[in-house]
């Protein structure tokens, strides 16, 4: 029975659910691993994570679907992804296969907190490693926690599906993802001033453009972008230095084998940014979030599909997604780990 909590209104926040998964790395070896209702950390002052920011996180969702199925959505591209970042951050690998053991016996002691379908809300899983032992001077930890907790969110933007704006910046991300896929805490740390600036200024966003030539569109500081021709195809920003979005990878095979669409995933230059009928960025927490504006100066670029509602095109890859994540649409093989019936 899911809790009494008004899931419409739910925003992207932290509300403690029962229980998380906890795992330690000591000696060489990671432990057997346990469920735990406390949601404290102890650790020393000097701890690694604390001094030299050795921590790497992922994010995913669980869904209550059409027929009353929990599940999640690719959560072995989630644990490969953290593999990737912890061998990047010279961190002990969590194996993939007790990755999502973990992730599944989180959601099933936390199934109350996983909304209803149809509410709009759903629970999102954090799990995420850190240096947890003291260290001072620069090197890896040689204790380590893993830990995934649940929290049920709303919409990650406010206003969920309606266009949002953004501003190219030129901050730099001084400590960019990288080759070897980081998606470390520090990285996020780094774009908050970025972020919190451009908040300050009525932006929702910032668009970073690659730090060499900024000639070409890389990503957000959350999420990746889309760009949809007018022609219908649809056009994804290659570089080393972004994250690689499961959304985006998702969403690629929902335009080309679900819509019948063709897809460009390469170089995107700003200049041809004007030239795109419709824009959105994507990741686990927004799924597909319109962009209605961007603004880089004195120059305003804006789409056709309006400032009022997601475009069509948009509109029909965010509708596809969902519906396999939710059950109404056939997913590939493979793409939906069923935890509870």
């Amino acid at each position: 029975m899911s809790k009494n909590i008004d899931w419409s209104t739910l925003g992207f926040g932290y509300v403690e659910t029962d229980k998380r998964f906890v795992s330690e790395f000591k000696n060489g070896e990671w432990d057997e691993g346990k469920l735990t209702e406390d949601a404290t950390i102890t650790m020393s002052e000097c701890a690694c994570v604390l001094q030299y920011a050795q921590t790497v996180f992922e994010g995913l969702k669980a869904y209550r679907t059409e027929d009353g199925k929990v599940v999640c959505f690719r959560p072995d591209l989630n644990a490969s992804r953290l593999a990737d970042s912890a061998a990047r951050l010279k961190m002990p690998v969590y194996p993939e296969d007790k990755f999502i053991d973990a992730v599944v016996e989180t959601v099933k002691a936390n199934l109350d907190w996983v909304p209803p379908y149809g509410s709009g809300a759903t629970l999102y899983l954090r799990p995420y490693m850190y240096g947890k032992n003291a260290v001072i001077g620069v090197k890896p930890a040689e204790e380590y926690e893993f830990r995934v907790f649940c929290t049920p969110v709303g919409p990650y933007f406010k206003g969920g599906a309606k266009p949002i704006t953004i501003r190219t910046t030129d901050f730099d991300r001084a400590a960019p993802h990288g080759t070897g896929h980081i998606k470390a805490g520090l990285n996020y740390a780094m774009s908050l001033y970025a972020i919190v600036d451009a908040h300050e200024k009525g932006f929702d966003e910032n668009m970073y453009l690659d730090a060499a030539t900024r000639t070409k569109v890389e990503e957000t500081g959350g999420a990746n972008f889309i760009f949809i021709t007018k022609d219908g195809k649809l056009v994804t920003p290659k570089s080393d230095s972004i994250l690689p979005s499961i959304t985006r990878r998702s969403l690629m095979v929902v335009a080309e084998k679900y819509l019948g669409m063709e897809v460009e995933h390469r170089e995107v230059y700003f200049d041809e940014l004007k030239d795109f009928a419709e824009c959105g960025l994507c990741g686990t927490a927004a799924v597909i979030s319109p962009v209605g504006k961007i603004v880089d100066g004195d120059n305003v670029i804006e789409f056709p599909s309006g400032m009022e509602e997601m475009g069509p095109i948009t509109k029909k890859l965010y509708d596809t997604l969902t519906g396999i994540q939710m059950g109404r649409i056939e997913a590939p093989e493979g793409w939906i780990k069923v935890i509870s019936e």
